[in-house]
């Protein structure tokens, strides 16, 4: 009885706090009898932040005064300002990415009046608004709290669904539609939010270039000042502080802490996973290693196998088991199980050993893992596949391998997601003009880029999803860690030689030199993807955002051989990994006459479900000549000896 009723006076401060607020704009002075709209609006503007420093103290003492004699004790103004300073570090390191200093706002701040004033003051700088744009958008402020407050002055309840001209996903909660309060909070931060947006959109003489880096930037700002990343803004959070005496909060600030202290963003509970146990456990051995890579060979599930074995190029700026993450997702486990001898690359994560890395040694070690497996099997030649960054390696490779006269070494390429052509290419151009090479130069010291680095980049491409949600749920709400196997390999970050990363986002995604026959060279021997005539199987994802279709398409307009083009729905993870078992999304094949991307889309062929029964098709009708699973074919055999166990060691080095 106690709780409940401590629970319901710290409620009356939200009802004290609405009324002193409905009041004070019933009383507020309508822009429209001002001649110019300015002075009623900077009434408004003035008022509207008085309601916020009222709620703010309200939500304060609601916290500070609630079960006091529970278990956990509630956290003390102190506390929450030490959670508001670990926010403000928090977000001040993410925004470092994407901001020049001088943009830089100090987002996170602990107050609602506080934070008005911080979107005030940010969206002023915006070059795209003139003086006459500001006004015009605080006059459109203006008119929204008249309206959305007209709902509440009505004789419907305070627990009334109200009907408000703006919906958002971050605000689905009733919580924020009981109350003026939280309702004007966010509705205002969404108007702001969508005029900054059109202006980024609409404005005149800006290039695509330009006009891209201010949309991603504005976004990530935008992201970043949600009403609902504060704790004393979120009516959600407000009510879970009561509901658990503040344990969400204490939780919360130890997590952000050790996640501050950890450079690193948390995304699921890492306890549930054991590298080679519960992911990357598919059988097999490390059959060779170098300072940069250990290759694995898994062993045999069926008695016969395809003459002509596979070998994977992973991404090295992932861990390779994005491809092994369970029994039932694993790409490699499937494909052992068709009869394929599997070879992977695993991709050694940079240290202090590997500083010396530049552009020849991945090509160099594509290259070397092609005749290990080639001499091990004793075949002619290798299918191969290059996921991502490691398909545009591999299109490399066999260029050089042409030069050179030593094409017929691969039997076939597969490119999962993997672009050749910059042109058109994803979200992460955002992170290559001059003053962001520059950073990521700085930030190599010692020889090679931290992986955290790479990971806060591809956070920030879905900021409110990768970043923020989680801030909300796990620091705010204290809701536990999924266990989720995607999102433990996500976090298991693979650091970079800085010399490689640097001629690889410069002369690449750049300058988009791997396209000019002859601009770059590999142990002397020119690059030339016109000499390409391995066939090759494409995949694009239709949703990716990292690798669009439509520069992963480019390569079909560089290579010489022939050339399979598939489009797999979902992007860049989920489009490739998609288990037949799965019954998930689908592909589109033509088997027409096409010379663009377009014209491909327009003669195609949906399929239901995976792609990888077509690629099987496809990868059989190269060579569908069978051996028995024997001898080399079973690693850690007299005639295949081993050094370890897959995953190896590797994968699990830091």
């Amino acid at each position: 009885m106690q709780h409940r009723a401590q629970y319901r006076n710290a409620f009356n401060s939200y009802a004290d706090a609405s009324t002193l607020s409905q009041n004070a704009f019933r009383s507020a002075p309508m822009a429209k009898n001002d001649e110019t709209g300015t002075g009623g609006a900077q009434d408004a503007a003035d008022i509207f932040t008085e309601m916020l420093r009222i709620q703010g103290e309200a939500a304060r003492q609601m916290m500070q005064g609630v079960a006091p004699g529970s278990d956990t004790p509630v956290p003390d103004r102190p506390a929450i300002d030490a959670m508001g300073d670990a926010m403000m570090e928090f977000q001040k390191t993410w925004l470092q990415f994407c901001l020049p200093e001088d943009q830089r706002t100090a987002p996170m701040l602990t107050t609602p009046s506080n934070w008005l004033d911080a979107m005030r003051k940010w969206s002023e700088t915006m070059p795209l608004l003139d003086p006459a744009g500001q006004q015009q958008l605080w006059n459109e402020g203006f008119e929204l709290w008249q309206n959305v407050l007209a709902q509440f002055s009505g004789e419907g309840g305070e627990g009334d669904d109200k009907q408000l001209p703006r919906r958002d996903r971050r605000f689905a909660d009733k919580a924020w539609r009981k109350q003026p309060v939280f309702a004007l909070i966010h509705q205002t931060y969404l108007l702001i939010a969508e005029r900054l947006n059109e202006k980024v959109d609409t404005a005149e003489g800006l290039s695509d270039e330009d006009r891209k880096n201010l949309r991603f930037a504005t976004q990530n700002v935008l992201d970043a000042m949600s009403p609902a990343n504060f704790p004393l803004m979120n009516p959600v959070v407000l009510e879970r502080t009561v509901e658990s005496g503040g344990d969400n909060i204490m939780k919360g600030l130890e997590r952000l802490s050790t996640d501050l202290e950890n450079g690193q963003l948390t995304h699921t509970d890492t306890s549930q996973f054991t590298i080679g146990e519960n992911v990357a456990a598919t059988p097999g051995k490390v059959i060779h290693e170098t300072e940069l890579f250990q290759l694995i060979q898994y062993s045999p599930t069926t008695a016969e196998v395809f003459e002509t074995p596979l070998l994977i190029f992973p991404p090295w700026i992932n861990r390779f088991y994005i491809l092994d993450l369970n029994a039932k997702k694993s790409f490699v486990k499937w494909a052992v199980d068709q009869g394929i001898t599997v070879t992977l690359v695993s991709w050694k994560s940079a240290d202090e050993t590997l500083t010396h890395i530049d552009w020849d040694d991945y090509f160099l070690a594509q290259m070397e893992a092609i005749d290990v497996v080639r001499e091990r099997l004793k075949v002619k030649s290798v299918h191969t596949i290059g996921y991502c960054v490691a398909g545009t390696t591999l299109a490399g490779t066999l260029a050089v391998q042409a030069m050179r006269g030593e094409a017929d070494k691969v039997k076939s390429a597969t490119f999962f997601t993997a672009q050749v052509d910059f042109t058109h290419a994803g979200d992460l151009k955002l992170f290559v003009d001059d003053g962001k090479l520059e950073f990521i130069r700085q930030a190599s010291k010692g020889g090679y880029l931290d992986g955290r680095y790479l990971a806060a980049t591809f956070n920030m491409l879905r900021g409110s999803d990768l970043i923020w949600n989680y801030v909300v749920n796990h620091y705010l709400l204290g809701e536990d860690y999924p266990a989720f196997d995607l999102l433990f390999w996500n976090g298991d970050v693979t650091n970079l030689p800085a010399k490689w990363h640097a001629a690889y986002l410069r002369d690449l995604y750049r300058d988009n030199l791997l396209v000019e026959p002859g601009a770059l060279d590999v142990g002397g021997t020119p690059i030339d993807l016109t000499q390409v005539k391995v066939p090759s199987y494409v995949q694009a994802g239709r949703e990716d955002h990292i690798a669009p279709p439509e520069s992963v398409w480019k390569i079909t307009e560089h290579f010489s051989g022939p050339i399979r083009f598939v489009l797999a729905g979902s992007g860049h993870i989920a489009g490739v990994v998609n288990p037949p078992a799965a019954g998930k999304y689908q592909y589109w094949t033509n088997e027409g006459e096409f010379d663009s991307l377009e014209s491909f889309i327009e003669g195609a062929t949906e399929t239901p479900g995976s792609w990888w029964p077509d690629w099987l098709a496809w990868l059989e009708s190269q060579d569908s000549k069978k051996v028995k699973a024997t001898g080399a074919r079973k690693p850690g055999s007299k005639a295949n000896p081993a050094i370890e166990d897959a995953p190896g060691r590797y994968v699990k080095t830091r």
